[in-house]
């Protein structure tokens, strides 16, 4: 029996990375998971693996910058399982933009994914939770939102938008019986931090500064990332809301004032 056995779960951006890790820590732990992406060909195939190993998750292909997406992705979620306990807002995108040349467009496509996104998510997935007096809501949110670096204009602006909307959605439907946490990973192995340090003009000696300014001198793996979503997710959390939990070896505490 694992600790999530019995629950319905809806994840976003399960299709690589940290989304994937959550998705298969779910099942393992009991859970029935519906995942989204907007990539219909790497959800289809990690549904595929996922089966493949004895570890099934639905997939549906979702954009979650689009209502109409949401609503039909939550919506098939309650005509199959009848219910919805654990919502996982994890799909996002890096930005490197310069403030003073970023346009309009490229502003609200950063926002529409990884503040935006959220928020639809949660607004489709509280009212059943609401009739249920249960839920937990768990935000993917980073490291940026507290402490940030140059060329990740406005990924910092958008993930501290998401623990707002973390620590609002805690107070107004915490007396529901439904909790909101946050997860703000640091350096993860996943293919958005691969893709920054490609980025840089030295990659090699980037990641080599870069485990020398963690204290547990490495980076955490997305599944690290997936066995604290599913402590949040679970009713071991149960006196946890409004949260958010720093998962970064370590890096922030050098940096607290």
């Amino acid at each position: 029996m694992g600790r999530l056995t019995g629950t319905t779960a809806f994840v976003t951006g399960g299709a690589r990375g940290i989304g994937r890790a959550i998705v298969g820590k779910f099942v393992a732990e009991g859970a029935a998971v519906t995942f989204a992406d907007r990539d219909d060909g790497p959800g289809r195939q990690t549904a595929e693996e996922l089966a493949a190993a004895g570890t099934p998750a639905s997939f549906v292909r979702a954009d979650v910058t689009s209502e109409d997406d949401v609503l039909r992705a939550i919506g098939g979620v309650l005509s199959r399982h009848g219910r919805l306990d654990v919502l996982v807002n994890n799909a996002g995108i890096n930005a490197y933009f310069d403030a003073t040349a970023m346009t309009e467009a490229e502003w609200d496509q950063v926002f529409a994914v990884d503040l935006k996104g959220a928020w639809l998510c949660a607004k489709h997935a509280l009212p059943p939770m609401q009739a249920a007096r249960h839920g937990s809501i768990v935000n993917i949110a980073s490291i940026h939102a507290t402490l940030t670096i140059p060329g990740m204009f406005p990924y910092a602006a958008a993930k501290a938008g998401l623990l707002g909307l973390t620590r609002s959605l805690a107070l107004e439907y915490g007396p529901f019986g439904i909790r909101a946490n946050a997860v703000s990973p640091g350096y993860t192995r996943t293919r958005l931090v691969d893709e920054w340090m490609a980025r840089q003009a030295d990659p090699e000696e980037t990641e080599r500064r870069t485990l020398l300014n963690h204290p547990l001198r490495r980076i955490a793996t997305p599944a690290d990332i997936a066995n604290i979503v599913a402590f949040l997710a679970s009713d071991e959390a149960a006196a946890i809301t409004g949260a958010n939990i720093a998962a970064d070896c370590g890096l922030g505490v050098m940096f607290v004032s």
